[in-house]
């Protein structure tokens, strides 16, 4: 039993898929299978059940897959904790952001925790929505993900920190710019502007819409909460978004307008267990909330 035996291992219950494993490792199906066969053999245990779509960890298998995970998560944090060592850094700090989050919820933060610690190593990773920064926390390829926060994933805690009130966002010159607030069943004659699509944030607003019996009608989709606000300044059409820090109630070309009736979005952290991060993880985390407050 070798730590590469563990390390595919742990990647094929992830993946539920030898095939994709083995493109990931640039390796072969058969060389992947080896090291599962190898388990096997000096556990006396099947430790995976083969399926037409994939596969899927036995009991034992599920076992050895946790073990495997927290033991190889932590060899991995005393080897980059080896190499801060080796190359004079004060220890590392790895953070998944979506594609705003850094502007808009950590600048301030940031900023004063590397006055503080100015020979530490921060690591940011965008990983484009908050269900890809969960998964980079699970996987162990993130320490911290500022996320929107939802339903709760196994292997992962969240912790919500700051409320986020919808808004609607128009070009100062629509209608719309001069009223103080916008009812759920106004918003069926806006022409929106799509959130990215699979996003907590879009899930979050059409559950609501739909339980109040409110369609949208679309002919723009962007990939961020920036973009569908620029293009909700320049006129293009009217984007439902939750209040960034920063944005207050608009400015220059556009407006936003609150929708008191749809109930806000909640954002904050996500590890896989506080109680095991680092030190330095704690007080960067700290310090990015106690800026957001301020």
């Amino acid at each position: 039993m070798t730590l590469d035996d563990l390390r595919v291992f742990v990647a094929v219950c992830a993946a539920g898929n030898l095939s994709a494993v083995a493109r990931d490792l640039s390796c072969s199906q058969s060389a992947v299978s080896q090291h599962v066969k190898r388990l096997e053999r000096e556990t006396g245990l099947v430790l995976l059940e083969r399926h037409p779509r994939g596969v899927v960890p036995t009991r034992a298998g599920r076992v050895l897959q946790q073990a495997a995970t927290e033991g190889l998560a932590g060899l991995d944090a005393a080897l980059r904790h080896l190499d801060d060592l080796r190359r004079g850094v004060g220890g590392t700090v790895r953070v998944a952001t979506g594609a705003t989050t850094v502007r808009h919820f950590m600048a301030a933060g940031v900023a004063a925790f590397r006055g503080r610690h100015p020979e530490a190593a921060l690591q940011f990773e965008t990983a484009g929505s908050s269900r890809r920064c969960l998964e980079a926390v699970r996987s162990h390829a993130a320490d911290l993900a500022w996320v929107t926060t939802g339903p709760p994933l196994e292997g992962v805690e969240q912790r919500a920190s700051r409320e986020l009130p919808w808004m609607l966002a128009v070009n100062a010159d629509d209608p719309l710019a001069r009223r103080t607030s916008i009812a759920l069943e106004e918003l069926s004659g806006i022409r929106h502007i799509e959130l990215p699509e699979h996003s907590t944030s879009r899930l979050h607003l059409e559950a609501h819409l739909e339980r109040h019996g409110v369609r949208l009608t679309s002919t723009t989709s962007v990939a961020d909460w920036d973009t569908a606000l620029l293009l909700a300044e320049l006129g293009l059409g009217h984007a439902i978004l939750p209040a960034l820090p920063g944005w207050g109630r608009g400015s220059g070309d556009v407006r936003l307008i609150p929708i008191p009736d749809l109930p806000p979005l909640t954002a904050g952290w996500a590890a896989r267990r506080w109680d095991a991060l680092s030190p330095l993880a704690v007080e960067f985390a700290d310090t990015v909330l106690e800026h957001l407050r301020t």
